[in-house]
């Protein structure tokens, strides 16, 4: 009996002790799994940490690569812009050699009709007319031939007087071609609205003495351009003055003391408002012993109010004429 009881309880402590192996065991699987679990999440950690180390980098590769080529287009679209520019100044130099070298055509002398009743100069048929320049353009100047000078006249957007006009031209080779006719050699001239001083310079080249005169705001330019051109190649220096046009002149130009013996005007007569005071201007410089010469182009109906107006207060004659160009001599009436 007490041999039964003692197997029995043997047994049991045998049992236990499997369990507890048993659970042992268990407890050793677990763990071994929870550290499998462990190190599984440690290496996916490990791995994102990774991931987004290299993305940075990568990040940053691809950023350097897209500024350099970035650069390079910019780089590329400077050296285009600069081969245009480049090749934009050739064209322009090619163009201004091109027409440097190229002979100009001189103004078609004005061949001498002389009337019955009149002795206005008239141009042949298929002549150019007499207000066409002989002229080279380059970069802001013109240069005109006239007295065997080349004449370098720059013009500005300031105002009328500030452009070259027509009738200067036709002036200028009037006298230019009627020396003997116009013999300036040695008298006193005055210009009025001398604009760019085309007139006075070669007026000057024909060896008068000349006062150039026009408003106080284009006189800079004037005083630059004769001076310019007559420096040198002159008897008589020429003078500039400002002049306004009015009825009050004996106070700012006594007769007395100014006197001329050729009073010359080139297109002064245009759409403007002191058509009276230029010819009250015209008379009172126009004294005996003075000659009047007006060179007009007729555009407008006024400008023929004006030339019935200076007929009536002047003796007149036609001196040249092409088409509306009109060239006339006028003296005081006595």
């Amino acid at each position: 009996m007490a041999t039964w009881s003692s197997c029995l309880v043997k047994e049991e402590e045998e049992e236990e002790e499997e369990e507890e192996e048993t659970e042992d065991e268990e407890d050793a699987e677990d763990e071994e799994e929870k550290k499998e679990e462990d190190e599984e999440e440690e290496e996916a950690k490990m791995d994102d940490d990774d991931d987004v180390t290299e993305e940075p980098h990568m990040l940053e590769t691809e950023r350097e690569d897209k500024e350099e080529e970035q650069s390079k287009s910019d780089e590329k679209k400077k050296t285009e812009e600069i081969m245009v520019v480049k090749d934009d100044e050739k064209e322009k130099e090619e163009k201004n050699n091109s027409s440097e070298s190229s002979t100009s055509t001189r103004i078609q002398n004005i061949t001498v009709k002389v009337a019955a009743d009149s002795s206005a100069i008239t141009l042949q048929q298929g002549r150019a007319p007499i207000w066409v320049p002989s002229t080279n353009t380059g970069f802001g100047k013109d240069v005109y031939h006239f007295v065997g000078h080349d004449i370098s006249i720059y013009e500005t957007i300031d105002s009328f007087g500030a452009v070259m006009w027509p009738a200067a031209l036709a002036l200028c080779s009037f006298l230019d071609n009627n020396r003997q006719r116009v013999n300036l050699q040695g008298k006193e001239v005055l210009e009025l609205g001398a604009g760019l001083g085309l007139v006075t310079i070669v007026a000057s080249l024909l060896g008068a003495s000349v006062t150039a005169t026009d408003l106080p705001n284009v006189l800079s330019n004037l005083r630059a351009n004769v001076m310019r051109n007559t420096r040198g190649y002159c008897r008589h220096m020429p003078q500039v003055a400002a002049l306004s046009w009015g009825y009050d002149l004996e106070r700012t130009y006594p007769t007395s003391a100014y006197q001329y013996d050729y009073v010359m005007a080139a297109d002064v007569v245009y759409h403007h408002d002191f058509l009276d005071e230029l010819l009250a201007t015209m008379k009172h410089f126009c004294r005996p012993g003075t000659t009047l010469i007006w060179a007009n182009k007729v555009r407008f109906e006024t400008d023929l109010t004006f030339t019935e107006n200076f007929k009536n207060a002047f003796n007149t004659q036609l001196l040249a004429e092409d088409g509306e160009m009109k060239i006339f001599m006028a003296t005081c009436r006595e």
